[in-house]
């Protein structure tokens, strides 16, 4: 890492793309922590680096650093057995996944394509490092142009971190199923907010403060709805829910699989789905 970030400010990003300071709030917050649930020094230096005014988020907690992390080992396992793989960041946001997973020691030979809007990728540009290994793309994630840039010869691993939620249902199947048909012997990998957590948003009923109230997410999924994927989209061969990573105090307990057996907290809960194409 080099000296401090020039700083910018943060309020060029509006609508959806704006959520990405929410998570970064929360990611660098936690790794800021002497006991934090992930180490991201590049979450640090882009949060310090970026003038916006994060407290309207409300109090900062573990929940995006744990699926970092969770994120992270899924493409951390990939990787070690397809080295030259390319990785796809969809919507890439503020992640600083690639940094993290360098320190994994997994990227020496990959590709790294980022992909996110520009307003999103010219803060990337100012605050993050250049590395000859990733390939900036600044377009939406459903201009499936993006699919034409990506070299799939030794394996494609896609992120869609953060995503999939904000969209309508029929966009978001219907990029899960184009990538399925155009990556075949690939991976990915989303989160999905519960059905009753999607309609709290599109009735614009969660509020972070007095002050912040979440765009909508009318993509919503239970974990086993996710999971049954597999038999609903061609060339989706697998599916599997990832556990999320335990935390500290409250969300060390809500990461025990006990609570599963409950089939109404099961289906309540946010999930984690890795997608194996055939």
């Amino acid at each position: 890492m080099t000296g401090p970030a020039p700083r910018v400010d943060g309020n060029v990003l509006e609508g959806v793309s704006a959520t990405t300071l929410w998570t970064l709030h929360n990611r660098a917050s936690e790794a800021k922590r002497s006991d934090g649930v992930i180490r991201d020094p590049w979450a640090v230096v882009l949060f310090d680096a970026i003038d916006y005014d994060y407290r309207k988020f409300g109090k900062p907690n573990q929940s995006h650093a744990l699926r970092a992390v969770a994120f992270d080992a899924a493409a951390t396992e990939y990787l070690t057995e397809h080295r030259r793989a390319s990785v796809v960041a969809l919507a890439e946001g503020l992640q600083t996944s690639f940094w993290r997973l360098q320190r994994n020691g997994v990227t020496d030979e990959l590709t790294w394509y980022s992909v996110d809007l520009p307003p999103v990728m010219a803060l990337r540009e100012k605050l993050l490092p250049h590395d000859d290994r990733i390939v900036p793309l600044a377009q939406s994630a459903l201009d499936r142009s993006w699919m034409d840039r990506v070299d799939a010869s030794d394996g494609v691993f896609i992120t869609a971190e953060g995503l999939l939620m904000y969209l309508d249902p029929d966009d978001a199947l219907s990029l899960i199923r184009d990538c399925a048909a155009r990556f075949p012997g690939g991976r990915l990998m989303f989160d999905s907010a519960p059905p009753w957590f999607s309609k709290r948003t599109v009735d614009g009923k969660l509020k972070l403060s007095d002050r912040y109230v979440t765009p909508p997410m009318p993509f919503g999924m239970s974990p086993d709805e996710a999971v049954e994927l597999a038999g609903r989209i061609p060339g989706v061969r697998a599916a599997r829910d990832i556990a999320t990573p335990p935390g500290r105090a409250l969300f060390k307990v809500l990461a025990s699989p006990v609570w599963d057996r409950i089939g109404v907290l099961r289906r309540g809960r946010p999930s984690f789905t890795l997608l194996e194409f055939g």
